[in-house]
């Protein structure tokens, strides 16, 4: 598959991925409101340094959407990855890290028809790679196909 989109904005859009995953995985830890998430996030992730570590450019109106989207629409998410999950499976049973990255891609499958199925699958497959080894990418890749033929067809 050909990406079309600029490379900046590719990369931005990356980060603006892996960003929305790490803040919905602190908004499950620690219960933040929606509205204290992002402007946390805005003010000391995206694009800042932090120790030693600088944080990549994200595209800030994109993972917003992601961030709000997933917290407006969950129980529509979380009840198409159930469906997708094998027989005794549940979204409690899977890594807390894991389940935001499958969330995170569901709703860019459901609700962003302007990103590629195959961009929207890769890219939660790379951000399953920040965290887990190939095994887990593969289960990634796997639940977000099986969502895309249902959502996307």
């Amino acid at each position: 598959m050909t990406n079309t989109q600029p490379p900046q904005r590719s990369l931005a859009r990356s980060a603006a991925r892996l960003s929305a995953v790490q803040a919905l995985y602190q908004q499950q830890m620690e219960g933040t409101k929606l509205a204290r998430l992002l402007d946390e996030f805005h003010q000391h992730r995206l694009g800042k340094q932090i120790d030693e570590d600088q944080y990549a450019d994200a595209e800030v109106d994109f993972f917003d959407d992601i961030v709000a989207g997933v917290d407006a629409r969950r129980d529509e998410i979380d009840n198409t990855l159930v469906s997708k999950l094998a027989e005794g499976w549940t979204l409690a049973r899977l890594d807390k890290t894991m389940l935001q990255i499958l969330r995170c891609g569901t709703y860019e499958l459901i609700a962003r028809a302007d990103v590629p199925t195959g961009t929207a699958i890769n890219e939660y497959v790379e951000v399953a790679k920040a965290f887990f080894d190939d095994r887990e990418a593969k289960f990634v890749n796997g639940v977000l196909d099986a969502v895309a033929k249902d959502v996307r067809s």
